[in-house]
């Protein structure tokens, strides 16, 4: 009976997640790209922010994601201004490396 436990892990993206970087992303992503990453937040739906989970969004390399977290993001989408703030001095390389993994565990 106790292989089930690994078993249900390996099947869940969110239980692979250590919880510092599960408490990371709900912390200062979750509020416009929600819990699961779908964007359908008050305010991920205000800035009409992409799926995370979509397989287009997965599509973008890692570095792409990557200089998004660090940098941020100053868009604009059908008329709708889209702005993250970049966490490069805010978060340290090995956090922002767990994020990538994290919002790739996310996808479909």
């Amino acid at each position: 009976m106790r292989w089930l436990i690994p078993v249900f892990a390996l099947t869940s993206s969110m239980a692979l997640a250590d919880p510092a970087t599960d408490r990371l992303f709900r912390g200062k992503c979750a509020a416009c790209h929600g819990a699961d990453g779908k964007g359908q937040t008050e305010q991920g739906k205000k800035m009409q922010v992409r799926d995370m989970t979509s397989a287009e969004f997965q599509s973008a390399t890692d570095d792409k994601i990557k200089a998004a977290i660090n940098d941020g993001v100053k868009a604009e989408k059908n008329g709708v201004k889209q702005e993250m703030d970049g966490y490069k001095a805010k978060l340290r390389p090995d956090q922002i490396d767990g994020l990538v993994a994290y919002v790739r565990g996310l996808k479909k």
